[in-house]
């Protein structure tokens, strides 16, 4: 008889945004009069850049004929968009990464659940909190969790570093010895922004013991503090011990079309391995590449049009943030993020659960948010939303807020 992962049976009820969705569908079926706007889930809603469409028709047409049409691409990825990326996102910066150091996906969010398979399951994990569900699941997942304490709203094997206002939501340090740390700057869901010292700390850190970062800067385009860095290789010897995940979901509105990479440097060793070998065996093995097509769209990213059309888009976005962020304080709420970061992370009123608040603003306001619970115990007490949505939306979404509380 075949056996389950149970692991699998450890998982707390649903997945976070899998129980808005519930949450969403029931109020809609008792008021399908109710016209909701969604500023929960992260996903874009402006179209693509005229300039990555253009790129993704010529390369549609590119496949209609024999001497253009590409099949089963390179393990990496495409070596134009890899060189694109080295040379933009990194060389642009200071960051010594080669182009070898980079593997084209089909989502940050599948490799930050993916890179865990080039891990012992004895690794010690330690993940911020709030965090990423994402993070904390699919470790559990693979057995490095431990159980669900459900009345503590976390896994016991896990270190949790929690993530508080008064400490600008930066994580301290483990007391104890950890082999593998998630890290997410500009923050999902606070929206804090690490300095070159914070993150040199952690890098410090990781050199001394062995262990390994896993930085997640999905959103660093939305970086506007010039001392900020965009990413950790702008902080020296983070070549030895970090990985780093990045998407142009965010930036570039990929979500639909899926694109992303990670950058594995080949002067990480553990264990006398290179972990860059590691992962190429891995993507070899279990993933075929991301499509020539959407991977010429991504590459368009970097011409000189494509650059201009992201600037705008990610302006419009921060301009959502802003209105966001005035019209929360403007009630009361005590705000944070939304400058560096596409996010707002508020406090709820009188210390109400996040729950409770995240329903009475679908109730009363047709507002759908993001309850902080859902993002560990640390985000207790705190509703997230995010700047992604349309306009006039985002005004009117706060003016109903306004109005409800």
């Amino acid at each position: 008889m075949a056996k389950i992962n149970d692991n699998y049976l450890k998982l707390p009820g649903s997945y976070l945004f899998s129980e808005i969705a519930r949450r969403v569908a029931a109020y809609s079926a008792s008021r399908p009069e109710a016209k909701l706007i969604r500023l929960g889930i992260g996903d874009v809603t402006q179209p693509l850049p005229p300039a990555v469409i253009a790129a993704m028709h010529d390369a549609v047409e590119e496949m209609s004929t024999a001497a253009g049409f590409h099949g089963y691409g390179p393990e990496r990825g495409y070596a134009f968009l890899r060189d694109a990326i080295a040379a933009n996102e990194y060389a642009a910066r200071g960051a010594d990464i080669s182009a070898d150091e980079i593997f084209i996906s089909d989502g940050a969010k599948s490799d930050c659940g993916n890179i865990g398979d080039i891990f012992s399951l004895d690794n010690r994990v330690a993940v911020c909190d709030p965090v990423y569900p994402v993070y904390v699941d699919t470790n559990a997942m693979a057995g490095r969790a431990g159980d669900y304490d459900s009345s503590a709203g976390r896994w016991t094997k896990l270190v949790y570093m929690p993530c508080v206002a008064e400490h600008g939501f930066m994580p301290q340090l483990p007391a104890e010895t950890v082999d593998l740390i998630y890290l997410c700057f500009p923050n999902n869901p606070t929206g804090a922004a690490a300095t070159c010292t914070q993150l040199k700390m952690w890098v410090e850190y990781a050199n001394e013991t062995g262990a390994v970062i896993l930085f997640d800067s999905a959103y660093e385009a939305y970086i506007t503090d010039p001392d900020i860095p965009h990413s950790i290789f702008e902080i020296e010897g983070a070549d030895t011990c970090a990985i780093e995940f990045r998407s142009f979901s965010k930036t570039a509105g990929f979500t639909g079309t899926r694109c992303a990479y990670t950058v594995v440097p080949k002067a990480l060793v553990r264990d006398g391995t290179s972990l860059n070998a590691l992962w190429n065996r891995r993507q070899g093995t279990k993933f075929n590449g991301a499509p020539y097509i959407i991977q010429r769209g991504a590459a368009a990213v970097y011409s000189p049009e494509g650059k201009a059309q992201v600037r705008q888009t990610i302006a419009y976005y921060l301009n959502n943030a802003k209105v966001i962020r005035q019209g929360l304080s403007d009630v009361g709420l005590t705000v944070f993020g939304g400058e560096n970061a596409p996010y707002i992370w508020a406090k709820t009123p009188d210390n109400m659960p996040s729950w409770e608040f995240f329903d009475l603003l679908l109730q009363k306001a047709n507002v759908v948010t993001t309850p902080g619970a859902g993002f560990g115990p640390s985000g207790e007490g705190y509703i997230r939303l995010t700047a992604f949505g349309d306009a006039n939306a985002t005004k009117q979404a706060i003016e109903r807020i306004r109005a409800s509380i």
